[in-house]
């Protein structure tokens, strides 16, 4: 065999051997890309799944604070409403103009009299000292004191006073009647 037959035969044997490796390799390479496109897939498919579940669950936890978030300006709202609802009595009841202001200071000057058996000091808010001054003739009047009406009789030594005042009167009123207050404003 001549030398250049052999070369010939040994460069066709490597060609055929270069043709397998790169034909096995193509192969190979086909089948890694495969299964790396798979592997992705499966990934890119959990990704999904996780962000939903994820959306899903902030959607929920935004809409309840937003929930959340609207009830507690609800509940602002109304404390202010019965906050100016409030003030607003209380400056109706210590209004001078106040209608049936004298029929309501005798009634409490007859209360008075019949706790304290006309004893004590009575100490008047300033608006009310002329009518009380007629009314209270049994007790011995004392400085003026604040407050929105009526008066408060203190005794002998002053360790002991009972609250006549308007005030006094519209807190144990307005406490007792407050749900049916919020009620009426609010529905």
């Amino acid at each position: 065999m001549s030398l250049d037959k052999l070369a010939e035969k040994i460069a066709g044997s490597a060609r055929s051997e270069a043709a397998t490796i790169v034909g096995e390799a193509k192969a190979e390479a086909k089948k890694i890309k495969s299964e790396a496109q798979q592997e992705a897939a499966s990934i890119v498919e959990q990704l999904e799944q996780s962000a939903e579940q994820e959306a899903g669950q902030l959607g929920t936890e935004m809409s309840a604070a937003a929930r959340q978030h609207n009830q507690k300006r609800m509940l602002i709202a109304k404390r202010e409403e019965l906050d100016t609802s409030w003030q607003s009595v209380q400056s109706m009841v210590g209004s001078a103009a106040l209608k049936g202001r004298v029929s309501v200071l005798k009634t409490l000057m007859a209360l008075a009299k019949e706790q304290n058996s006309g004893k004590g000091v009575l100490r008047p808010v300033a608006i009310d000292r002329k009518v009380l001054e007629d009314l209270g003739r049994k007790f011995t009047m004392g400085d003026d004191i604040d407050g929105l009406g009526g008066f408060v009789i203190e005794s002998d030594g002053g360790t002991v006073s009972m609250d006549y005042r308007f005030e006094s009167r519209l807190e144990v009123a307005w406490d007792d009647n407050l749900a049916a207050i919020a009620e009426t404003l609010f529905s």
